[in-house]
């Protein structure tokens, strides 16, 4: 045996020297990403970091993955180099054996440390027990959309949804409902103020509040048109080897499809990306106009690419093309746009963007602020405006770490919401208190859908009387309950089953068609 061993001793130590180069190496990489996102996502949470391991990550931006790339990686290259390093020089010394026991020792306490830190911030020991916890809540308290009845006017409405990207109340003043001392967004406060924001009569601005599954972009996307927080089962909704999302809820797409609307969704990023393509393709049937089908259209230089892809300029400028093609249809039409500038860190700075403020995400966010509203001053002159519903949004707040640290912990942070030129008016002339949720119903309600019991998902139309569920229960109860497992949204996640109300011939029919379809538009683009 020992004749064994002395004659494979140095194809061991080779492969404890290799293995533990990759152990220091994953090791220093683990802590460092740890680190990295910590400092970069403030509100990060571990809804988010699970639904992003399992999501599509195809269209990252650039300048996110140089970001890692120089915090992560090349530290964690830098560490194996040294190591390496060490293991030259003692190579042919006694103490070559100790390198390795202290390489190994490193490796290990790197990795526990960093498990610790991340267990802290993240809060991983209450989301644990929370996954344990079952909560009737969600069960008890959705309304089933086919269960209710909707009256769609005879004369339909145009809708027009704008998610503005990581965009709060918060960056208004403190004067008209902020917390900055100067208004970085003061063109949106002036839009909100003038149309609706159900702040009744209090004169500053108000806001959705993100619920759990609803703080990062697919979670807010999903949140305000279904109602519902994306609570997913990890080996059940992995977003890049399915074929539906959650395809047994019904949402604002399925709803406006049923009624013969045309539906689009813009972006300038990718649409793959956490699976935004997947959801309004599998709910609506949305045309997707994301940056590879404008780059098909030769709207600009195939190599351009800049921060998510292209800056929101051009989308606005699509976004209107769009829509003069769209009203000379006979059916109504849903045109949904995503913007990307303002999103962290930092946001991008286009070429008309102002140096008015010392901060540049704040200047980012002050030139969003003023494309809107020219945006929409667009709308106002054409002539399909006064049948059309815009509805604005931010779809949750910043992540930035550092934007808001002047901002006090008491103040509560709402996502920026205003209803222009809605077809109905509030039965309330008080300040709501509302969630992402209650977009849905609402959406539906300001273009003259009459809602049974004014009430779908686990929203609630703010243009009634009706409570909503945190005006109901309380924000932090619904908070707490909605952060553990519910069976209802177990079931829903259950994706793989298609839809309970479908036949197995129905649901093969469709994706032969879909399928047909994808492969036409394919062609077309190319």
């Amino acid at each position: 045996m020992k004749k064994i061993i002395k004659k494979y001793e140095g194809v061991i130590i080779k492969l404890e020297t290799v293995l533990a180069v990759i152990l220091v190496f994953i090791s220093t990489l683990i802590m460092f990403s740890v680190k990295w996102l910590l400092v970069t996502w403030s509100e990060l949470t571990v809804d988010e970091i699970i639904y992003h391991i399992m999501a599509p990550l195809q269209g990252t931006s650039t300048a996110m993955l140089k970001e890692y790339t120089i915090h992560c990686t090349v530290p964690a290259v830098l560490a194996a180099l040294v190591v390496i390093g060490i293991f030259i020089t003692y190579r042919k010394k006694k103490t070559y054996g100790y390198a390795l026991i202290v390489s190994f020792i490193a490796a290990f306490f790197t990795t526990g440390f960093t498990v610790l830190d991340a267990w802290d911030d993240l809060d991983i020991g209450n989301y644990l027990v929370s996954q344990f916890e079952k909560s009737s809540f969600i069960d008890e308290n959705y309304v089933n959309p086919r269960d209710v009845k909707l009256e769609f006017p005879e004369r339909k409405r145009n809708l027009i949804y704008l998610y503005l990207e990581s965009t709060e109340v918060t960056f208004a003043d403190e004067d008209t409902g902020g917390a900055f001392k100067e208004n970085v967004i003061p063109e949106l406060t002036k839009l909100a103020m003038e149309n609706e924001d159900f702040s009744g009569e209090d004169n500053k601005l108000n806001g959705g509040y993100s619920m759990p599954g609803s703080t990062w972009t697919m979670g807010a996307l999903f949140a305000e048109t279904s109602g519902l927080p994306l609570k997913i089962s990890i080996d059940k909704n992995a977003m890049d080897s399915q074929s539906s999302f959650f395809p047994d809820i019904v949402t604002l797409g399925d709803i406006l499809h049923k009624e013969g609307y045309t539906q689009e969704f813009l972006l300038g990023s990718v649409g793959y990306f956490g699976g935004r393509k997947l959801y309004f393709k599998s709910h609506g049937d949305y045309a997707i106009k994301d940056y590879s089908y404008w780059k098909n259209r030769h709207k600009f230089d195939p190599s351009y690419w800049v921060n998510w892809g292209f800056e929101d300029r051009k989308l606005y400028e699509y976004a209107k093309e769009e829509l003069t093609e769209l009203s000379g249809k006979k059916e109504p039409f849903n045109l949904t746009l995503l913007t990307v500038d303002t999103h962290f860190p930092d946001g991008y700075v286009c070429e008309i963007c102002k140096n008015s403020f010392d901060d540049q995400y704040a200047n980012v966010y002050n030139c969003a602020s003023r494309q809107v509203k020219e945006f929409v001053d667009w709308c106002r002159t054409q002539d399909w405006f006064e049948d059309t519903t815009i509805v604005i949004s931010g779809d949750h707040p910043t992540m930035d770490h550092d934007f808001c640290t002047s901002v006090p912990a008491e103040y509560e942070r709402t996502v920026y919401t205003a209803y222009i030129n809605s077809s109905v008016t509030p039965k309330l002339n008080k300040r709501r208190d509302y969630t992402t949720f209650d977009d849905f119903p609402t959406t539906l309600a300001s273009m003259g859908v009459k809602i049974e019991g004014d009430r779908l998902g686990l929203g609630t139309n703010l243009f009634s009387d009706v409570e909503t569920l945190s005006e109901k229960y309380g924000r932090e109860f619904e908070k707490n309950e909605l952060e553990k497992k519910s069976e209802l949204m177990i079931r829903f996640g259950q994706i793989d089953q298609g839809a309970a109300f479908e036949s197995k011939e129905s649901k093969e029919l469709k994706e032969k068609e879909k399928k047909a379809k994808e492969e036409a538009e394919t062609k077309s683009e190319s």
